[in-house]
């Protein structure tokens, strides 16, 4: 295809030319004709081009960061001819890009990898105040999608609960969204040798440190089973705003002995090969790559019922689903993989089996990608 587009990026990394995100935006660009990227950067970030790939940095504080986005957007729209602006999330990145189109001829593109129509996005323990903080920042950021969602000509969503949370709300207001997930590298890397420990049973948890994952049900799921299974322990995969926090509950819990924090790993997809079950405990998940890594690293999967549960992994078959926030749940299910070896085995063939099926049949995603912001182009 020759499209020429822009994306108003919420990443970054997309500056760093070691980062898997500017390896993907390569991917893409070459698919799509000319690619061009703008995105909030740091000072040592540079204009950069490399090939059709066209990389925009954006300096401005976070009050000042959707103008500068959008200002910056509009220009690139007048002087390259941009034909379609894809916002990498319906939020702020929304806006800027809904701002950006306006008064051009480029169509406007939303990307949806979260599931921000879960009840569980908005809601608040009320226990500290981030969670209070992050709980009224989404309940504006549901707003800020409301406006830019049924204004997009196109839709790009990464999964089937998260197109029908939003058929549901919006109905004919949107046009049909496009469900094309996130690209998982199937190339399974080599174990990684998790830290000395002296558990014979390790589980890892995988992802942000941050309010929707809520890593502290996992605390208290181990918790739970360590008086009958004392030779189970947990690796924390991962960095985030309640890392401190969660230190804090693993000393009030007395789990110091069986939690170790490893904080951010480019080897975590290593690391989980190398454990006894992967857990997941989020609120919600648009997607939920994570899991995808964990079965082809063929490890049993613990997860809560969000992002592609359901729709490419079953429960009972592939993996063991908890309900959100029932850390009794998921200590039964903990208890459930210690008990029964055979469980193990056989969850961890189906779900490496799920998996590879399901990306075979996914197909090319940069094409697919590319052919959705051409269809959106010509969208009238």
């Amino acid at each position: 295809m020759n499209t020429k587009a822009l994306f108003v990026s919420n990443d970054p990394n997309v500056f760093n030319p070691g980062s898997d995100v500017r390896a993907r935006m390569h991917l893409y660009a070459a698919a799509i004709g000319s690619l061009h990227i703008v995105s909030p950067a740091n000072k040592r970030a540079a204009e950069e081009q490399e090939g059709n790939l066209f990389l925009h940095p954006v300096r401005a504080g976070k009050l000042f960061r959707v103008r500068a986005l959008a200002s910056r957007a509009h220009a690139l729209i007048l002087s390259e001819g941009i034909e379609v602006v894809s916002a990498q999330d319906p939020f702020e990145h929304g806006l800027a890009a809904l701002r950006a189109v306006r008064g051009t001829s480029a169509k406007l593109h939303v990307q949806v990898h979260t599931d921000f129509l879960s009840p569980w996005f908005t809601k608040t323990d009320g226990r500290h105040l981030f969670s209070l903080h992050a709980s009224s920042l989404n309940r504006y950021r549901q707003k800020l999608a409301d406006r830019v969602v049924p204004a997009a000509q196109g839709i790009r969503v990464v999964s089937e609960r998260v197109k029908g949370s939003l058929v549901a709300r919006y109905g004919n207001r949107i046009s049909e969204p496009s469900v094309i997930p996130v690209m998982v590298d199937a190339i399974v890397p080599a174990p990684v040798p998790l830290p000395a420990h002296p558990f014979t049973f390790a589980l890892i948890a995988v992802g942000r440190l941050e309010k929707e994952k809520r890593m502290g049900d996992i605390l208290i799921a181990l918790k739970l089973i360590l008086p009958m299974y004392p030779m189970v322990g947990l690796f924390i995969v991962g960095d985030g705003r309640e890392r401190e926090r969660l230190e804090r509950m693993t000393h009030s819990l007395g789990l110091e002995n069986k939690v170790i924090f490893l904080g951010n790993r480019s080897d975590a997809r290593g690391l989980m090969a190398s454990a006894q079950a992967f857990i997941q405990a989020s609120a919600y998940e648009g997607y939920g790559r994570t899991l995808i890594e964990a079965a082809l690293a063929r490890i049993p999967i613990i997860t809560t019922d969000v992002g592609i549960v359901g729709e490419v992994f079953k429960g009972l078959n592939d993996l063991l689903v908890a309900p959100v926030a029932d850390p009794t749940a998921l200590s039964r299910h903990i208890i459930g993989l210690l008990e029964d070896n055979a469980v193990r085995q056989e969850l961890t063939i189906h779900a490496a089996e799920t998996v590879h099926a399901y990306l075979d049949a996914e197909g090319d995603l940069p094409a697919r990608i590319a052919a959705d912001l051409e269809r959106t182009i010509r969208r009238v």
